[in-house]
């Protein structure tokens, strides 16, 4: 009966001592959510979008891609040049055709005939309609890129979520097989 009442006491201690010991915690600890950021701004596609707009590049700047100005300049500056060039040709083909229709000959175009100025006009008119529309893609791209940009930048791409090709050898025929990894770390 004594060994009972002492295991007992013994037992009384060691649980009241281990109550004293620990540290409260919640019931439901929260996980702390790791794709979640909390920078993520959903109103920064349009704004970079609108910028674009307004000015060619400055949504590549809001999107800190500087490296992305020159292309845009670049390839509207390239299609506005051909516009204007083939614009000014289109105007003096027209221009030398009127004349010769009042009955003046003093042109520079007096190798051609009428049908020839006619082809010319109708060459550079076209050419200059093709230079506006890819003037304008450039311009619809440019604001594209800007907003598309700003939308994936805000997305998760550390190392915890990636996918990578592996090599691994077959254990029973010992070939080489080529694999893909997904790999998805809390």
């Amino acid at each position: 009966m004594k060994k009972i009442i002492s295991i007992g006491i013994f037992l009384f201690i060691l649980g009241n001592a281990g109550v004293f010991a620990q540290v409260e915690t919640p019931a439901f600890p929260a996980a702390k959510d790791s794709l979640k950021s909390n920078d993520i701004d959903p109103l920064t596609p349009a704004k970079a979008a609108f910028y674009s707009a307004i000015l060619p590049g400055l949504g590549q700047a809001y999107n800190k891609k500087y490296w992305k100005i020159p292309l845009v300049y670049g390839a509207m500056g390239t299609s506005l040049y051909f516009y204007l060039d083939n614009n000014k040709k289109y105007h003096q083909y027209r221009d030398a055709y009127k004349r010769r229709l009042e009955g003046y000959n003093d042109d520079n175009f007096t190798y051609l005939d009428n049908n020839r100025l006619i082809a010319g006009q109708k060459f550079y008119q076209r050419n200059r309609d093709l230079s506006a529309l890819v003037t304008l893609g450039f311009y619809v791209l440019n604001i594209i890129d800007a907003n598309v940009d700003a939308a994936l930048i805000q997305f998760n791409v550390d190392e915890n979520l990636s996918v990578k090709p592996v090599i691994y050898p077959n254990d029973v025929t010992f070939k080489t097989n080529v694999g893909l990894t997904l790999n998805y770390s809390f």
